[in-house]
């Protein structure tokens, strides 16, 4: 009887250390270089933006909006990997979905 109790109690102590992804390693946004399979990918969600800059993204105004037609034109003028909130990020720019353009 003590050794299914003892079993279990090791089990669910394990588990959840097993479940974490990769401790460690990531930056402050939560984000690491995958170095397996290349590329960048993040763990943690995003913060939202403040709602006056949001909005001024939105509605295309502010100072320093910045907007591009093409990644291709956002590269050209230094830009790439805009996330959410950032100059130059757009939905048309951003084909997966992910919050981030131009990737």
């Amino acid at each position: 009887m003590r050794t299914p109790i003892l079993t279990l109690a090791l089990v669910a102590v394990i588990c959840p250390v097993a479940a974490s992804a990769h401790p460690g390693g990531l930056n402050a946004q939560g984000c690491h270089n995958d170095r397996k399979r290349g590329g960048y990918h993040c763990h943690r969600t995003q913060a939202a933006p403040e709602p006056s800059s949001r909005l001024l993204d939105l509605v295309g105004g502010g100072e320093g909006a910045v907007s591009f037609p093409s990644c291709k034109a956002a590269r050209a003028a230094g830009y790439s990997r805009m996330r959410i909130g950032q100059p130059g990020y757009s939905p048309k720019l951003d084909r997966d979905g992910d919050g981030i353009a131009c990737e």
